[in-house]
């Protein structure tokens, strides 16, 4: 067996909680992150005492100049274990892009090494107020003094160049990403705790919204919000013996560029290139390919990156991936397509940063979806940022 499957499925998912999501909760992000834990850990049938480790990755969102500040736009692992009152004998946090990719990574070897007996893995997103992403920058140092002067700067300049780069390789318009919000937008809104809940997007609306900078719409992103989501894991033997179903995870990679750029500098070939090594090591991992999942679930902080993860997941051919989604390709409502969006999204939930693609993959493998559960399934594969700086994990609901 390979170095990256000796993990495969002898780690679980044995249960969760989601804050509802909001633009500005009522409270600070601290205190929904403690209640979040804390049903989290009542839902896998387990006592705080008993939840021994605690993985997270805090980084982001100190947007616009904002530093962080923990309990109040940040939740570490480590204050969230001492507000809890726990007693923890592993503590960690990964400091990458791909958050949920590289906690999950460290909260599986914990559990595998014996460093802890179960792991609480948190992700806690918090929208500061005034202007989201506007330069506060007075003077300019280092690598961005060659590109923030000239108006090159903040995550919409990083989406438009390769998103301006697939439309004129291969001849695709802006508004065939209609079909990729909309149906984030109509997952989202049948999601309870979601920020666009009974709240769908029409094609008209969406073609209708400004451009923020060419040819990103406002649809097109995320929309910041407050908001939490814990899961708790175990080995598969202790899983066995709480009340909820086991959900395995499979196997990860993560990935990370590998060509020198310019800060926020992402060529679309470095994506597509990027993604293709990943998908390579997640099939070493997970030991089926990743055209053979049953229910993948992309990322979508940005639109395009949907049609990234589509092309280099091998669900249509490179350049393609835009005719597909157009034609219903992904549509959750139709028996024949795949359902990449099927648990709304960021796009359809709010920027909670993979959140909404992992706990797709846990509700719908656990049999815990409600109206929306799919038959049949038993794997699924929750993607993480671009397909060139972020990630992916794989679930199973059998130990195969």
């Amino acid at each position: 067996m390979s170095e990256e499957a000796l993990a495969r499925n002898k780690i679980a998912i044995a249960g969760y909680a989601h804050s509802t999501i909001v633009r500005h909760a009522d409270r600070p992000l601290g205190a929904l992150a403690v209640d979040t834990a804390r049903a989290a850990i009542a839902d896998a049938g387990l006592r705080v005492e008993q939840v021994d480790g605690y993985v997270s990755s805090s980084l982001l969102p100190s947007s616009g100049g904002r530093g962080p500040e923990d309990g109040v736009n940040i939740v570490s692992s480590a204050w969230l274990a001492q507000r809890l009152g726990a007693e923890p004998r592993y503590v960690a946090g990964f400091d990458g892009i791909g958050q949920l990719t590289g906690s999950m990574a460290i909260a599986v070897n914990a559990l595998i090494s014996g460093a802890a007996d179960h792991v609480l893995v948190h992700r806690a997103l918090h929208n500061p107020a005034g202007v989201y992403h506007g330069n506060s920058m007075q003077e300019i140092r280092g690598p961005q003094q060659w590109t923030a002067p000239q108006g090159f700067f903040g995550p919409l300049a990083m989406i438009a160049l390769p998103y301006n780069e697939y439309l004129q390789r291969y001849g695709a318009s802006s508004d065939s990403m209609a079909a990729v919000v909309t149906e984030a937008r109509k997952n989202g809104a049948r999601i309870p705790w979601s920020h666009w809940r009974g709240k769908p997007l029409s094609t008209a609306d969406y073609l209708s919204a400004p451009q923020l900078f060419d040819p990103v719409r406002r649809f097109d992103c995320d929309i910041p919000v407050d908001g939490v989501a814990a899961f708790v894991l175990t080995t598969a033997d202790r899983a066995a013996d709480l009340p909820n179903r086991p959900v395995y995870i499979s196997g990860y990679a993560g990935a990370a560029p590998t060509r020198r750029r310019l800060p926020l500098h992402w060529p679309l070939d470095d994506i597509l290139d990027g993604g293709a090594a990943l998908v390579e090591r997640l099939r070493r991992a997970v030991g089926i390919g990743a055209d053979e999942i049953d229910l993948p679930q992309v990322y979508d902080g940005f639109s395009p990156f949907v049609w990234f993860w589509l092309e280099v997941l091998g669900v249509c051919p490179p350049g393609e991936a835009h005719r597909f989604v157009d034609s219903g390709g992904i549509n959750s409502d139709s028996p024949t397509a795949i359902p990449a969006l099927s648990g709304g999204g960021a796009l359809g939930n709010g920027r909670m940063h993979g959140i909404p693609q992992m706990l797709e993959c846990y509700l719908q493998l656990a049999g815990r979806a409600g109206d929306r559960q799919r038959e049949g399934l038993t794997t699924a594969l929750a993607c993480h940022s671009s397909p060139h700086f972020g990630g992916a994990v794989a679930y199973s609901n059998h130990q195969y």
